[in-house]
């Protein structure tokens, strides 16, 4: 197979779409171009695409799904690293790691000794049981905690078998120790943890953000928490990215703002590549690809 040579942005193929002539297959990661119908036009012959990176929503309008195209993604080692990063902040909330180090700094000594929950038996609740939900949940088994999940499409067996307990949002807020949020960017879910939810959690207790900021009702978050100092909020993600200019999320102490670092980074990107490689092997050996995304499965991923 023959290679266009060079790494190519969406800036040089808009400047020179007559690269796409002839290609079948696409490699592609985050900053890919929008494969609208001009793009496609300019690229008759494409019948594959391998997204080395996560979400395919913005690169793939409904003028790409009535091609025909393969499609897949590696989303599934994104979550890997992702994942990692909720066990680590997970067991870290549960010792109040981050009041200690937030209020050692502010008052450059000490702050009061306060009782953390502790990593055994507390409580945890996942919200949303997906891919990265899933790979938490495996991750915490080691810990001796007591993981609840938040799921509308998770099935009383599914969560027996998980291990996990089956409960209600407002429930995963009033009880547990740890809230994380694993649920995908989707029209229906834009705002769906709202104030109220902040104002049901226990005191102590930390709220994590990896999924996306939009899903939060930020205003009505920051007003929760401006009130609640023993409430904590560890965010990877807000909406809009990075906070607008003086926003209190940079000043509330009770926050800690990482920007958007859960998913791969650096050599972690070398996960994803390797898994489009191998699902390029299997496309061109007419074998099914592993992680293949339909248009009705792009539409409830993250």
């Amino acid at each position: 197979m023959d290679l266009v040579p060079g790494l190519h942005t969406k800036t040089s193929i808009q400047e020179h779409p007559e690269l796409l002539a002839d290609v079948e297959v696409i490699f592609s990661g985050w900053g890919a171009p929008v494969m609208d119908e001009a793009f496609l036009a300019a690229a008759p012959k494409l019948r594959a695409v391998f997204y080395g990176a996560g979400s395919i929503k913005a690169m793939t309008p409904d003028a790409f799904w009535t091609r025909g195209i393969a499609v897949t993604s590696a989303y599934a080692m994104n979550a890997i690293p992702v994942s990692e990063f909720t066990l680590a902040s997970i067991l870290l909330s549960l010792k109040r790691a981050w009041y200690y180090v937030l209020e050692t700094k502010r008052l450059g000594a000490y702050p009061p000794k306060l009782k953390p929950p502790g990593a055994y038996g507390s409580k945890v609740g996942l919200i949303s049981f997906g891919m990265i939900g899933r790979l938490v949940r495996e991750r915490l088994l080691p810990f001796n905690l007591d993981v609840w999940v938040y799921d509308p499409f998770l099935t009383p067996e599914q969560a027996a078998e998980f291990n996990v307990t089956l409960v209600s949002l407002d429930e995963i807020f009033t009880h547990c120790d740890v809230v994380s949020l694993h649920t995908p960017w989707l029209k229906q879910t834009e705002g769906m943890i709202c104030g109220r939810h902040f104002d049901l959690m226990k005191s102590g207790s930390t709220f994590i953000n990896t999924a996306r900021g939009a899903i939060v009702n930020e205003s009505e978050m920051i007003e929760v928490l401006t009130r609640r100092p023993e409430v904590t909020a560890l965010l990877d993600v807000t909406w809009p990215e990075p906070p607008v200019a003086g926003s209190p999320l940079y000043d509330l102490p009770n926050v800690v703002l990482t920007p958007h670092i859960a998913g791969s980074q650096e050599t972690e990107c070398r996960r994803m590549g390797q898994l489009m490689i191998d699902e390029f092997d299997r496309w061109a050996k007419g074998e099914p690809m592993r992680w293949a995304i339909s248009k009705e499965k792009a539409a409830i991923l993250a």
